[in-house]
């Protein structure tokens, strides 16, 4: 529930609600944030091989760059949007933004690896730009405008994430110091800070209530023990008093969690959106899908790097090469997110999910039996990136369409999270599988450890796969995987549409 607004005026967009360039360029300046949070977001993951070097820490370490930066992100983003809610998201988007570039700056001039991991926590802010954004134009922007100017974020967070690993790889290339290098993206960050106070008008309208304190600690909490615990495995083994006693902890904290969220009048992660037609299988698949997409991140990255002279294999690329490597497949996920609904008209929306998923299993069981080559690799990568783009776009609109009308606004939220937590949890699993298939001593794993992380990314694939059919199977009442397509969407459902949505992106 929310306090009414002012005048008319000043529920638009920008100095002068009457002019057209007043709104194109405030949006202009949320675009340039997206562009940098695309760019940060994928350019460091050709740089990884080069940042284990740097730091002394083996191929399994490294995995922990992507979780915890996403674990941190599963926390910040219901934070920052209920503060967002409460005092304003402009503010919030300030205070995102200047974590954001202390955490870039940091990771750019961190002296060793704990260093960097803390910098990367900084960086979870990230995964918030986006559905600040997208609150504040909503807010402040008539519908029709409001889903251009979406439309618009999202194509730069695309286009910027198709640039970050290009542009990284090719300044590796050309300097031969990761610092140096990561002081670029690090200054990209720093001037989106003063940009931020430029123009962008603070949102109208208010939510009544306050932050959810005891849900954001039990949640921090929560995953901090989830993290320890798996962080303990490729030490201690996993029977070990080190592993198991901070995943009892989790269990306890992340069910006593659950009960507070759901007693809450106001809520920090509205679990309500998970009852009705069995949506909560649907979650599963979100999860599944964060472990395969963000989970093969890292692995990638080393695999290609790793020299076949003293390894046995991969083919030993730069960053550059590893970032061309990946291009194809992120142009594979650019065209089928883009063309989701297209596809969806045709085949329905529980067949296109079904087929991405399908692609992105058989694109890891490629990689799993087929990466003597890089044109072989180059080819299951794209597999891969096809199906992920077809994934990104469809699963907002399945789960939306398959939750009850009253718990449309939160569903997207909550499939981002735990989506991000997903990938948070493959980091720390992909970890311990590399760091099991690794000689004692020793900091790069056998060529068997990789083979086994994309076949756990397959069978991740064929499991969601199986979920996804078993919820149609379940559901006797018309939701988004049985029947509606775009253009023919019964009455019902179409009502449901009552604030724009936004397709899958790299952070949902």
């Amino acid at each position: 529930m929310t306090e009414a607004s002012a005048s008319p005026d000043e529920a638009r967009l920008g100095p002068d609600p009457a002019s057209p360039a007043s709104v194109t360029a405030v949006v202009g300046l949320l675009v340039l944030f997206e562009l940098m949070s695309g760019f940060l977001q994928t350019g460091i993951t050709p740089l990884l091989p080069e940042l284990g070097e740097y730091h002394g820490v083996g191929d399994s370490a490294l995995n922990w760059i992507v979780s915890v930066q996403l674990l941190a992100g599963a926390v910040m983003v219901p934070v920052f949007g209920r503060l967002g809610d409460l005092y304003g998201h402009r503010r919030m988007l300030r205070a995102a933004i200047a974590a954001v570039a202390a955490g870039t700056l940091l990771v750019a001039l961190a002296p060793a690896f704990p260093v960097l991991l803390l910098g990367r926590v900084f960086q979870g802010a990230l995964v918030a730009l986006l559905p600040l954004e997208i609150a504040l134009v909503r807010d402040r922007l008539p519908v029709e405008q409001a889903r251009r100017a979406i439309a618009r974020l999202v194509g730069a967070l695309t286009l910027g994430s198709l640039l970050g690993a290009v542009v990284m790889g090719a300044a590796a290339k050309a300097v031969h110091s990761v610092q140096l290098v990561l002081l670029v993206p690090a200054f990209f960050a720093l001037l989106c800070v003063p940009v931020s106070f430029l123009f962008i008008p603070e949102s109208v309208q208010r939510a009544v209530g306050r932050l959810d304190r005891p849900g954001a600690v039990l949640l921090g909490l929560s995953l901090l023990s989830l993290l320890g615990g798996v962080s303990r495995v490729d030490h201690d083994g996993w029977v070990s008093a080190g592993v198991l006693l901070p995943l009892v902890l989790f269990a306890v904290l992340i069910s006593v969690w659950v009960r507070t969220e759901l007693r809450c009048a106001a809520p920090l992660v509205d679990l309500r959106a998970m009852k009705g037609r069995g949506v909560a299988r649907l979650y599963l698949v979100s999860f599944f899908f964060g472990v395969m997409y963000f989970g093969s991140q890292s692995p990638n990255a080393t695999f290609l790097a790793a020299d076949p002279a003293t390894d046995g294999y991969g083919f030993g690329l730069s960053a550059l090469d590893i970032s061309l490597v990946g291009l194809p497949g992120a142009v594979a996920a650019l065209v089928t997110s883009g063309c989701t609904a297209l596809i969806a008209r045709h085949l329905g929306y529980r067949t296109t999910l079904m087929t991405a998923f399908g692609l992105m299993a058989a694109g890891f069981l490629g990689l799993g039996c087929l990466h003597d080559t890089v044109v072989e690799t180059a080819i299951a990568v794209a597999v891969c990136g096809a199906g992920v783009g077809a994934a990104l776009g469809a699963m907002p609109t399945v789960i939306v369409e398959a939750t009850e009308p009253e718990h449309t606004g939160v569903a997207s939220a909550l499939y981002n999270n735990v989506k991000t937590v997903g990938g948070a949890v493959s980091g720390g699993l992909v970890a311990t599988v590399l760091a099991a298939h690794t000689r004692s001593g020793g900091t790069t794993p056998y060529e068997g450890g990789y083979t086994t992380v994309w076949l756990l990314c397959a069978a991740c694939g064929l499991a969601a796969i199986a979920a996804v059919a078993g919820h149609a199977r379940g559901d006797g009442r018309v939701s988004a995987l049985s029947l509606p397509r775009p253009g023919r969407r019964s009455a019902p459902a179409a009502s449901r549409r009552g604030s724009p949505e936004s397709p899958g992106t790299p952070t949902g």
